[in-house]
């Protein structure tokens, strides 16, 4: 089962960094903040398998934090589970930096090592039930 969902998160990571360097991000964000076709509100575990097989193969991959985001929300987005896509800005040796970062239900679940340091200026996507 690991292995579905680490082939999936290879395939996702791709696209989204394909998708970040050919689309324009209007095209993204409209994307992210479509509804979705159905709503599966009894996946908890499929929540956790995502955001590990984001994380681990972000990291090598050396994916960034928006690729990751949104390979992950399209991943949940499959499933059918809500999760918003959160942008933010704060400082970081004196120098503005950006993170991204993927909620589900108001927590966390991929981008959150890093959160406690910006301050969240957008978010697109799904209801926060």
């Amino acid at each position: 089962m690991r292995r579905l969902y680490l082939r999936e998160a290879a395939i996702m990571l791709v696209l989204a960094r394909l998708a970040l360097s050919i689309l324009p991000p209007a095209r993204i964000f409209a994307w992210v903040n479509g509804p979705l076709k159905r709503v599966n509100r009894f996946a908890v575990d499929e929540i956790g398998w995502v955001s590990w097989a984001i994380e681990s193969l972000g990291e090598r991959l050396n994916a960034g934090c928006l690729p990751r985001t949104l390979a992950a929300h399209a991943m949940l987005r499959r499933r059918g589970i809500p999760s918003q896509v959160c942008l933010g800005v704060g400082r970081h040796d004196n120098k503005l930096a950006a993170h991204a970062w993927l909620e589900v239900k108001k927590e966390e679940v991929v981008g959150r090592s890093e959160t406690h340091r910006f301050v969240r200026i957008a978010q697109f996507g799904g209801a926060q039930t």
